[in-house]
Protein backbone atom coordinates (compact mmCIF):
# COMPACT_ATOMS: atom_id res chain seq x y z
CA UNK A 1 0.00 0.00 0.00
CA UNK A 2 1.49 3.64 -0.81
CA UNK A 3 3.53 1.95 -3.64
CA UNK A 4 3.50 4.48 -6.68
CA UNK A 5 5.05 1.63 -9.56
CA UNK A 6 3.49 -1.31 -9.96
CA UNK A 7 5.04 -4.95 -11.16
CA UNK A 8 3.82 -6.71 -13.60
CA UNK A 9 2.80 -9.86 -12.87
CA UNK A 10 1.37 -11.70 -15.87
CA UNK A 11 1.63 -10.69 -19.75
CA UNK A 12 3.33 -7.42 -20.12
CA UNK A 13 4.51 -8.85 -23.60
CA UNK A 14 2.73 -7.17 -25.90
CA UNK A 15 -0.79 -8.09 -26.95
CA UNK A 16 -0.63 -11.77 -28.69
CA UNK A 17 -1.29 -15.25 -27.91
CA UNK A 18 1.92 -16.90 -26.68
CA UNK A 19 1.95 -18.26 -23.64
CA UNK A 20 3.34 -14.79 -22.17
CA UNK A 21 1.22 -12.50 -23.85
CA UNK A 22 -2.08 -11.37 -22.67
CA UNK A 23 -4.84 -10.06 -24.92
CA UNK A 24 -7.42 -7.61 -23.11
CA UNK A 25 -7.91 -9.44 -20.08
CA UNK A 26 -10.89 -8.59 -18.02
CA UNK A 27 -11.20 -10.33 -15.04
CA UNK A 28 -8.74 -12.15 -12.65
CA UNK A 29 -9.48 -14.74 -9.66
CA UNK A 30 -6.07 -15.04 -6.72
CA UNK A 31 -6.35 -18.45 -5.60
CA UNK A 32 -4.63 -18.87 -2.27
CA UNK A 33 -4.31 -22.30 -2.37
CA UNK A 34 -2.45 -22.29 -5.57
CA UNK A 35 -0.68 -18.83 -5.16
CA UNK A 36 -1.66 -17.80 -8.73
CA UNK A 37 -3.75 -15.80 -10.96
CA UNK A 38 -6.55 -17.25 -13.64
CA UNK A 39 -7.16 -14.71 -15.73
CA UNK A 40 -10.12 -13.92 -18.38
CA UNK A 41 -8.19 -13.39 -21.85
CA UNK A 42 -10.67 -12.32 -23.96
CA UNK A 43 -9.59 -11.73 -26.80
CA UNK A 44 -7.82 -15.01 -27.20
CA UNK A 45 -10.70 -17.36 -25.86
CA UNK A 46 -9.05 -18.53 -22.69
CA UNK A 47 -8.68 -18.58 -19.79
CA UNK A 48 -5.44 -19.39 -18.23
CA UNK A 49 -3.26 -19.49 -14.92
CA UNK A 50 0.16 -17.82 -14.14
CA UNK A 51 1.42 -18.69 -11.22
CA UNK A 52 2.94 -16.11 -8.82
CA UNK A 53 6.06 -17.38 -7.43
CA UNK A 54 9.06 -15.67 -8.64
CA UNK A 55 10.77 -16.72 -12.01
CA UNK A 56 7.46 -17.63 -13.12
CA UNK A 57 7.65 -16.48 -16.96
CA UNK A 58 4.43 -17.37 -18.85
CA UNK A 59 1.20 -19.31 -17.76
CA UNK A 60 -1.00 -22.30 -18.97
CA UNK A 61 -4.46 -22.56 -20.43
CA UNK A 62 -6.96 -24.10 -18.51
CA UNK A 63 -9.70 -23.55 -20.73
CA UNK A 64 -9.75 -22.49 -24.63
CA UNK A 65 -12.42 -21.59 -27.01
CA UNK A 66 -14.66 -19.29 -24.76
CA UNK A 67 -15.30 -15.34 -25.18
CA UNK A 68 -14.77 -15.11 -21.42
CA UNK A 69 -15.61 -11.99 -19.71
CA UNK A 70 -15.80 -12.43 -16.38
CA UNK A 71 -14.75 -15.12 -13.19
CA UNK A 72 -15.85 -15.89 -10.07
CA UNK A 73 -14.80 -19.10 -8.02
CA UNK A 74 -16.91 -20.40 -4.87
CA UNK A 75 -15.76 -22.50 -1.55
CA UNK A 76 -15.33 -25.94 -3.59
CA UNK A 77 -12.65 -24.07 -6.23
CA UNK A 78 -14.86 -24.50 -9.11
CA UNK A 79 -14.75 -21.57 -11.72
CA UNK A 80 -17.54 -19.98 -13.28
CA UNK A 81 -16.84 -18.21 -16.68
CA UNK A 82 -19.43 -16.31 -18.37
CA UNK A 83 -19.29 -16.50 -21.89
CA UNK A 84 -20.11 -13.49 -24.15
CA UNK A 85 -20.73 -15.63 -27.23
CA UNK A 86 -22.72 -18.24 -26.52
CA UNK A 87 -24.46 -15.97 -23.40
CA UNK A 88 -23.86 -18.56 -20.86
CA UNK A 89 -22.45 -19.04 -17.64
CA UNK A 90 -20.71 -22.59 -16.83
CA UNK A 91 -19.23 -23.93 -13.79
CA UNK A 92 -15.88 -26.07 -14.62
CA UNK A 93 -13.88 -27.97 -11.65
CA UNK A 94 -10.08 -27.33 -12.31
CA UNK A 95 -9.17 -29.35 -15.03
CA UNK A 96 -12.61 -29.93 -16.68
CA UNK A 97 -12.68 -28.47 -20.30
CA UNK A 98 -16.32 -28.79 -20.84
CA UNK A 99 -17.97 -27.36 -17.44
CA UNK A 100 -21.79 -27.54 -15.99
CA UNK A 101 -24.07 -25.10 -17.80
CA UNK A 102 -25.29 -23.09 -14.71
CA UNK A 103 -26.90 -19.95 -16.27
CA UNK A 104 -28.37 -18.84 -19.90
CA UNK A 105 -27.49 -20.98 -22.41
CA UNK A 106 -30.73 -21.01 -24.47
CA UNK A 107 -29.65 -18.44 -26.83
CA UNK A 108 -29.35 -14.63 -26.92
CA UNK A 109 -32.72 -12.97 -25.71
CA UNK A 110 -33.86 -11.47 -22.54
CA UNK A 111 -36.66 -14.48 -21.52
CA UNK A 112 -35.42 -15.64 -17.75
CA UNK A 113 -34.03 -18.45 -19.39
CA UNK A 114 -31.61 -16.31 -21.44
CA UNK A 115 -28.85 -13.61 -21.17
CA UNK A 116 -27.40 -11.14 -23.56
CA UNK A 117 -23.87 -10.50 -23.35
CA UNK A 118 -23.16 -11.94 -19.58
CA UNK A 119 -20.00 -9.86 -18.24
CA UNK A 120 -19.37 -10.47 -14.59
CA UNK A 121 -20.39 -12.86 -11.66
CA UNK A 122 -20.77 -13.31 -7.99
CA UNK A 123 -21.71 -16.74 -6.91
CA UNK A 124 -22.59 -17.05 -2.76
CA UNK A 125 -21.80 -19.63 -0.27
CA UNK A 126 -25.05 -21.33 -1.91
CA UNK A 127 -23.93 -21.93 -5.17
CA UNK A 128 -26.31 -19.07 -6.35
CA UNK A 129 -25.07 -17.38 -9.36
CA UNK A 130 -25.41 -13.54 -9.78
CA UNK A 131 -24.71 -12.57 -13.16
CA UNK A 132 -24.52 -8.48 -14.66
CA UNK A 133 -26.52 -9.63 -17.91
CA UNK A 134 -25.42 -6.35 -19.90
CA UNK A 135 -27.01 -5.81 -23.14
CA UNK A 136 -30.19 -7.08 -21.21
CA UNK A 137 -29.32 -3.90 -18.63
CA UNK A 138 -30.74 -5.94 -15.72
CA UNK A 139 -29.14 -8.61 -12.68
CA UNK A 140 -30.04 -12.08 -12.90
CA UNK A 141 -29.75 -14.24 -9.67
CA UNK A 142 -29.94 -18.18 -10.23
CA UNK A 143 -30.35 -20.22 -7.94
CA UNK A 144 -28.25 -23.41 -8.33
CA UNK A 145 -29.96 -26.30 -10.33
CA UNK A 146 -32.78 -23.74 -11.78
CA UNK A 147 -33.42 -23.28 -15.33
CA UNK A 148 -34.15 -19.93 -15.36
CA UNK A 149 -33.24 -17.32 -13.43
CA UNK A 150 -34.71 -14.26 -11.55
CA UNK A 151 -34.60 -10.57 -12.28
CA UNK A 152 -32.99 -8.92 -9.14
CA UNK A 153 -31.98 -5.25 -10.10
CA UNK A 154 -32.97 -3.55 -13.58
CA UNK A 155 -34.64 -5.34 -16.13
CA UNK A 156 -37.11 -2.45 -17.31
CA UNK A 157 -34.93 -1.24 -20.21
CA UNK A 158 -32.28 0.59 -20.39
CA UNK A 159 -32.49 3.97 -18.97
CA UNK A 160 -31.37 6.30 -15.53
CA UNK A 161 -34.24 5.72 -13.55
CA UNK A 162 -34.05 4.30 -10.20
CA UNK A 163 -35.93 1.30 -11.23
CA UNK A 164 -33.27 0.64 -14.57
CA UNK A 165 -30.20 0.07 -15.43
CA UNK A 166 -27.76 0.91 -18.58
CA UNK A 167 -24.91 -1.85 -19.66
CA UNK A 168 -24.45 -3.16 -15.89
CA UNK A 169 -20.94 -4.31 -15.51
CA UNK A 170 -19.49 -5.31 -12.43
CA UNK A 171 -21.43 -6.77 -9.39
CA UNK A 172 -21.46 -7.32 -5.58
CA UNK A 173 -23.97 -9.01 -3.26
CA UNK A 174 -23.74 -9.43 0.31
CA UNK A 175 -24.52 -11.15 3.08
CA UNK A 176 -28.14 -10.33 3.49
CA UNK A 177 -28.56 -10.17 -0.20
CA UNK A 178 -28.17 -6.48 -0.89
CA UNK A 179 -26.87 -6.21 -4.47
CA UNK A 180 -24.08 -3.70 -5.34
CA UNK A 181 -23.88 -2.88 -9.38
CA UNK A 182 -21.58 -0.36 -11.45
CA UNK A 183 -24.04 1.15 -14.04
CA UNK A 184 -21.89 1.29 -16.77
CA UNK A 185 -23.34 3.65 -19.27
CA UNK A 186 -25.26 5.65 -16.10
CA UNK A 187 -21.72 6.66 -14.81
CA UNK A 188 -23.19 5.21 -10.90
CA UNK A 189 -23.10 2.51 -8.48
CA UNK A 190 -25.99 1.50 -7.39
CA UNK A 191 -27.84 -0.57 -4.42
CA UNK A 192 -30.87 -3.09 -4.27
CA UNK A 193 -31.81 -4.65 -0.75
CA UNK A 194 -32.90 -8.06 -1.45
CA UNK A 195 -36.17 -7.82 -2.99
CA UNK A 196 -36.25 -3.93 -3.68
CA UNK A 197 -37.88 -2.79 -6.66
CA UNK A 198 -35.92 0.24 -7.67
CA UNK A 199 -32.37 1.07 -6.30
CA UNK A 200 -30.60 4.05 -4.50
CA UNK A 201 -27.36 5.57 -5.96
CA UNK A 202 -24.75 5.60 -3.68
CA UNK A 203 -21.72 6.87 -5.79
CA UNK A 204 -21.50 8.90 -9.25
CA UNK A 205 -25.21 9.84 -11.18
CA UNK A 206 -24.13 13.24 -12.15
CA UNK A 207 -22.87 11.98 -15.72
CA UNK A 208 -19.68 11.81 -17.37
CA UNK A 209 -16.93 13.55 -16.24
CA UNK A 210 -13.56 14.00 -13.71
CA UNK A 211 -15.44 14.53 -10.56
CA UNK A 212 -17.88 11.75 -11.54
CA UNK A 213 -17.57 8.26 -12.63
CA UNK A 214 -16.09 7.30 -15.79
CA UNK A 215 -16.95 4.20 -16.77
CA UNK A 216 -17.41 1.70 -13.87
CA UNK A 217 -16.17 -1.52 -14.34
CA UNK A 218 -15.73 -3.30 -11.05
CA UNK A 219 -16.90 -3.78 -7.61
CA UNK A 220 -15.06 -6.46 -5.30
CA UNK A 221 -14.75 -7.29 -1.35
CA UNK A 222 -11.67 -6.54 0.27
CA UNK A 223 -12.70 -9.68 3.20
CA UNK A 224 -14.56 -12.09 1.24
CA UNK A 225 -15.42 -14.95 3.46
CA UNK A 226 -14.12 -17.35 0.19
CA UNK A 227 -11.02 -18.78 -0.33
CA UNK A 228 -9.47 -16.61 -2.59
CA UNK A 229 -9.30 -12.70 -2.89
CA UNK A 230 -10.38 -11.07 -6.23
CA UNK A 231 -9.05 -8.29 -8.24
CA UNK A 232 -10.16 -7.24 -11.87
CA UNK A 233 -8.50 -5.49 -14.25
CA UNK A 234 -9.33 -4.10 -17.57
CA UNK A 235 -7.29 -3.19 -20.58
CA UNK A 236 -6.33 0.21 -19.44
CA UNK A 237 -4.08 1.24 -22.27
CA UNK A 238 -6.60 0.19 -24.49
CA UNK A 239 -9.70 2.22 -22.71
CA UNK A 240 -8.17 4.88 -20.60
CA UNK A 241 -11.53 6.14 -19.73
CA UNK A 242 -12.54 2.54 -17.58
CA UNK A 243 -11.77 3.17 -13.95
CA UNK A 244 -12.02 0.81 -10.97
CA UNK A 245 -14.57 1.07 -8.14
CA UNK A 246 -13.67 -0.78 -5.06
CA UNK A 247 -15.63 -1.24 -1.87
CA UNK A 248 -14.87 -2.93 1.82
CA UNK A 249 -17.79 -4.34 3.43
CA UNK A 250 -17.51 -5.31 6.98
CA UNK A 251 -20.05 -5.39 9.86
CA UNK A 252 -20.43 -1.41 10.75
CA UNK A 253 -19.46 0.30 7.32
CA UNK A 254 -18.87 0.16 4.10
CA UNK A 255 -15.95 2.24 2.56
CA UNK A 256 -15.99 3.18 -1.20
CA UNK A 257 -12.81 3.69 -3.70
CA UNK A 258 -13.50 5.16 -6.74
Amino acid sequence: MGDTNGQVVAGGNGLGNRLDQLYRPTDVLIGKETDSLIICDRRNQRVVRWSRLSGTTQGEILIDNITCAGLAMDDQRCLYISDTDKDEVRRYQIGDKNGTLVAGGNGKGDGLNQLNEPRYIFVDQQQTVYVSDCYNHRVMKWNKGAKEGIVVAGGHGQGNALTQLSNPLGLFVDTLGTIYVADSSNHRVMRWPKGAKQGTVIVGGNGYGKERLANENYLSDDNRSNSEQRSRRSSLAAYPWMRFSFFNLNKKTTTYYI
